[in-house]
């Protein structure tokens, strides 16, 4: 199902005929076990049948899901106007930027016709007197904006990103051009939001301070939007950043407290039956209130599974539960395979299923208390060696005290789940004595200040770590040949994982040569300028930022991530620059380019110069003008327009991105 998906992703086909050959697949496949179901077992042509199925499958349910396949889709109207005239709904309320609150919102009208189809939508924070909330329609009549590519090389590409949530543009609106329909509750999303604001509200009222409410609603409710940037990176940089996005730990603390709690209905006829159904409608009950992200979804999709089959009194095995999860998500969900969410929270418990019991048996101890602390330290090490590769590659960073920090945190996490769950529910119902919001306070403090202790140790977290995905294949064929290699100990296993890592070692080499090379950047920047020579693992950098700007600019990370450099040598800007024989001149807001005793292959426009464009293209001549992110956008328009009349190339970086030549 899996490489079904890939494919129906990375190649456009049709859709009719993958559904027609899945359906002739399936009806060929069912008929062969019908006839042959006594031997069914030897028969290597049904096995090669049922993964067709199975890729068929997975085709389908990704091209069902591609919203821009529908004919009501906004986007196969005749033509886009400059003013369209749309009526959407809220449907969920991402984390806002400095300027704008974002929401992802469904079309119900386009252009005065029924409509389907997702948007981004961006509300200046100071022209709306409140938060929008999920379930509220809305009216504007604006124009529809293409959602920015990346302009820096191995800059996060958001529009990728939106995409696989089905959203294709954005609107940028305010007060001027939003008018408020409704706001009534038509959604199970909308009654749930609903719940999560009445919960903030009595939150609130109890007496929770803004930073142990956010903490709250992320552990408890699925909703990280609120939590202050400084405390977010302090969880990552500690190696915990995992148990404020609900998931397996959270589901099965959550299933082991409901169990406790329901276990009297046992005791009746038909208990084995109606605890289930009711353990189960609370998982996912809970699921919705946190939002049904991709973790949460595969937890409760696992546990429901688990916790049916134990009332059943099934065997269970736990790969098996995971795969059939799994299968389940991404038959309604097939985008959520390429979540980093998703894709992180099965290799998490993967390892774990897989790798703990031998680290544990590793060492044996007779005393309670250590025993359960070299449990909870195995689990750690066994979730980041199945993480590890996967999260380098998405993250290129490594917590190096993260067993630390995981071996304080999670021992008290259950504490903090339950006493956290009862305190929502006494908020509920306006009991809420003083003396347990200050005791609740004061754990949620202590975490956030044990967690920034630990974060402030930077000399463990090593970042900006090279890693392909290549490096991430070779590495988890290490870490399968090893565990298989402890579970047999044979010739076999060992040949395997010796080539695994001659393989890791090999594709070491190969991306080393294939970072071996030169370019020269210009970069881009707003209101700025940063130019770079890139030589092997080298880069010089010229620009005029700060030493604070500096060192946490993204543009110039990514780019040293992206292609392996070691050192980076930052300089102030210069007129001229030569790379491979070509000549480039730079010419800033004091406008000189005259008495030059050289003809320049390209020029370089920053700072907003007062020049005449079409002047200094007939006196250099040059191939061709770049313009970088610190002009002017008036001035933007006009070079564009001289280089147009002049028929002469016009690289404007705010808009094709950055230049680079190799």
């Amino acid at each position: 199902m899996v490489i079904g998906i890939l494919s129906a992703h990375f190649a456009k086909l049709s859709f009719q005929s993958i559904l027609y050959i899945t359906i002739g697949l399936v009806i060929s496949a069912g008929i062969y076990w019908l006839i042959l179901r006594s031997k069914i077992n030897k028969s290597p042509l049904f096995g090669i049948l049922a993964c067709f199925c199975m890729i068929g499958i997975g085709m389908t349910s990704y091209n069902i899901q591609n919203e821009t396949l529908r004919p009501q889709h906004y986007s196969n109207q005749n033509h886009l106007e400059n003013q369209n005239v749309i009526i959407f709904q809220i449907e969920k309320r991402l984390k806002p930027d400095a300027y704008n609150d974002k929401y992802i919102v469904g079309i119900k009208s386009f252009n005065n016709k029924e409509a389907t189809g997702h948007l981004l939508i961006n509300v200046r924070r100071d022209s709306v007197a409140n938060l929008f909330n999920v379930d509220d329609v809305l009216f504007t009549s604006t124009e529809l904006k293409v959602i920015q590519k990346p302009l820096n090389p191995y800059q996060f590409d958001y529009s990728k990103y939106l995409e696989l949530k089905q959203v294709y543009h954005q609107l940028y609106l305010n007060s001027d051009n939003i008018l408020q329909l409704s706001d009534s509750k038509s959604t199970i999303y909308g009654y749930a939001d609903q719940l999560r604001q009445t919960i903030n509200t009595k939150l609130i009222e109890a007496g929770f301070k803004d930073e142990v409410l956010s903490i709250m609603n992320a552990l408890l409710l699925g909703q990280r939007q609120t939590i202050d940037k400084t405390i977010y990176n302090n969880y990552v940089n500690s190696g915990t950043i995992h148990i404020l996005a609900v998931s397996g730990l959270h589901v099965g603390i959550l299933l082991w407290i409901l169990n406790f709690v329901f276990s009297p209905l046992l005791y009746l006829k038909y208990g084995h039956f109606i605890r289930p159904f009711i353990l189960v409608s609370i998982l996912w009950s809970f699921a919705v209130v946190a939002g049904l992200s991709p973790s949460v979804t595969r937890a409760v999709t696992m546990f429901s599974i688990i916790s049916i089959a134990m009332h059943l009194k099934r065997p269970t095995n736990i790969y098996n539960t995971l795969v059939i999860s799994a299968f389940v998500i991404l038959l309604f969900e097939p985008s959520f395979l390429f979540s980093v969410g998703f894709q992180m929270s099965y290799l998490a418990v993967l390892g774990i299923v897989s790798v703990q019991p031998t680290i544990y048996k590793l060492w044996k101890t007779k005393y309670y208390l250590t025993d359960k602390l070299w449990q909870i330290l195995t689990v750690t090490l066994a979730a980041q060696v199945g993480v590890v590769p996967i999260s380098l590659f998405y993250f290129h960073q490594f917590p190096g005290l993260f067993f630390i920090s995981n071996i304080v945190v999670i021992p008290f996490l259950g504490l903090i789940l339950g006493l956290g769950l009862l305190v929502i529910a006494f908020a509920l119902i306006g009991f809420l004595p003083k003396p347990i919001v200050i005791t609740y306070s004061f754990i949620i403090e202590s975490l956030n200040h044990f967690i920034a202790w630990i974060a402030q140790f930077e000399d463990f977290l090593f970042r900006d770590i090279p890693f392909t995905l290549l490096q991430v294949i070779t590495c988890y064929l290490i870490i399968v040949a090893l565990v298989q290699l402890y579970k047999f100990r044979n010739f076999k296993w060992t040949a395997i994982s010796l080539i695994a890592l001659i393989g890791l070692q090999s594709v070491f080499i190969y991306n080393t040569f294939e970072t071996q090379n030169d370019a020269f950047v210009v970069f881009n920047k707003s209101r700025y300028s940063m130019i770079g020579i890139k030589k092997n693992d080298n880069l010089a950098l010229y620009h005029n930022l700060d030493s604070t700007m500096l060192k946490s600019n993204y543009a110039i990370k990514n780019y040293k991530v992206g292609e392996s450099i070691t050192n980076v040598a930052s300089d102030s800007l210069q007129s001229v620059y030569q790379y491979n024989n070509k000549t480039f001149l730079s010419i800033d807001s004091l406008g000189i380019y005259k008495g030059l005793t050289f003809k320049p292959n390209y020029i370089i426009l920053r700072n907003s110069p007062k020049i005449n464009l079409n002047r200094v293209i007939d006196s250099l001549q040059p191939q061709q003008i770049i313009a970088d992110a610190s002009n002017y956008k008036s001035y933007l328009k006009r070079w564009k327009a001289s280089c147009e009349h002049k028929k002469i190339p016009f690289h404007q970086t705010n808009e094709k991105g950055a230049f680079i030549i190799e």
